[in-house]
């Protein structure tokens, strides 16, 4: 008798900026630390609540633009921690 292949579930998350539905690994991590520090998590291990965005700059301004990441962190952004993230994701690409 034959044992059947148990097949991996992959998690995906839906980008805030595009809403499409992706690996979890293929995504970007925006994390809210238990502090209230807004930043990208590229490891995705960082502890905080999590939003998660497309590795394109394009979708954090779409994100950033009708306020998803603000909703989905539940806390408000600053523009400057934006501008930063926004900096900091062209130098990753």
């Amino acid at each position: 008798m034959e044992q059947q292949q148990k097949v991996k579930k992959i998690p995906t998350r839906q980008c805030l900026g595009c809403n499409e539905h992706k690996p979890k690994r293929e995504l970007l991590r925006v994390v809210r630390s238990p502090e209230g520090e807004v930043s990208l998590d590229f490891t995705g291990k960082k502890s905080g609540r999590g939003a998660y965005i497309c590795h394109d700059v394009r979708c954090l301004k779409k994100a950033r633009k009708s306020r998803r990441i603000d909703h989905s962190l539940e806390c408000q952004i600053p523009d400057e921690v934006y501008d930063l993230m926004e900096s900091e994701l062209s130098d990753h690409e």
